[in-house]
């Protein structure tokens, strides 16, 4: 009889565990799994030949420029909040025009997606990169003028209609830009190799003509090289512009790895935001207090 009161015991408790490994739970389970080495790289396999939400393709790095299509994304999640229809996003250094198309081609799908209207816009001087002069801050040993050309007619040719390709020099045509009634700034991308340029591109965010969102995104290309350092180039460019500015002010944008499949990426590490603290001051909240409940819940 004991015996048998054991067995009734154990197939109870068998039943209980099974109830509570419902289906839910291998869901779950196989979805950590799919995150994890070796796993997920057979994921974003299998998601590049799915037809998946724009969301998805973002948070596993599938697009031939991840940076562009997280940093546009961000953009429009963030003008929805702010209740802007309509933003702009640019490359500056566009060189043979690749990444302008990817961002183009990114900026089509999200706003199909969140309803966010993108311009793109892409500077450059066209024939390559200008003279500089003879200063470490400019990384000499490293660049020279005329790197970069670009194929002006042919990069036209595939342009999408979304995009206006500016040519020029950025000290010049980026102020005569910001005084036309181009959507505000939601994403930025700076890969102009040197100092002055990137000064000249980070002077939209203090132009008195600026439009942009409470929080613009940025993505600085040449930061992560054995030769960068805080005293030249882009870094340099990013320190000067904080300690010039009092309204808005550039830092990492904290927290982008989170919840990502592939966390070490070297580019998150390149991504920034533009915060509009003047505006940000201006904000005040009108919705009811949010409340943690004992077990956790947030309402």
């Amino acid at each position: 009889m004991s015996g048998s009161i054991v067995n009734d015991r154990e197939v109870r408790e068998h039943l209980n565990l099974v109830e509570e490994f419902t289906l839910s739970n291998v869901l779950d389970f196989l979805k950590r799994l799919s995150e994890e080495p070796p796993f997920r790289l057979i994921t974003r396999a299998t998601i590049k030949r799915l037809p998946c939400t724009i969301r998805t393709k973002a948070r596993w790095d599938v697009a031939s420029r991840p940076n562009y299509l997280v940093g546009v994304l961000a953009a429009a999640d963030q003008a929805k909040r702010e209740g802007v229809s309509a933003i702009s996003a640019y490359e500056f250094g566009v060189a043979g025009g690749n990444g302008l198309l990817a961002l183009a081609e990114g900026a089509e799908a999200v706003e199909q997606e969140v309803g966010v209207k993108i311009r793109v816009y892409g500077f450059d001087a066209g024939a390559g990169l200008p003279s500089a002069a003879p200063d470490f801050r400019e990384h000499p040993d490293q660049w020279m003028p005329g790197d970069y050309p670009m194929n002006e007619p042919e990069l036209r040719r595939r342009m999408r209609p979304n995009t206006e390709l500016i040519i020029g020099e950025i000290s010049r045509t980026l102020p005569d830009h910001l005084r036309t009634a181009a959507p505000p700034i939601g994403f930025v991308s700076v890969d102009v190799d040197l100092y002055s340029s990137a000064t000249d591109v980070l002077s939209m965010f203090k132009a008195p003509e600026r439009r942009m969102l409470r929080r613009t995104f940025i993505y600085f290309d040449d930061i992560d090289f054995v030769f960068n350092h805080k005293f030249a180039g882009e870094l340099l460019a990013i320190d000067e512009f904080n300690e010039s500015s009092t309204g808005v002010k550039i830092d990492r944008w904290y927290g982008i790895e989170k919840f990502r499949p592939f966390w070490e990426s070297p580019w998150l590490r390149k991504m920034y935001v533009a915060h509009d603290l003047d505006a940000i001051s201006q904000v005040h909240q009108t919705r009811k207090a949010a409340v943690i409940t004992v077990d956790g819940t947030t309402l």
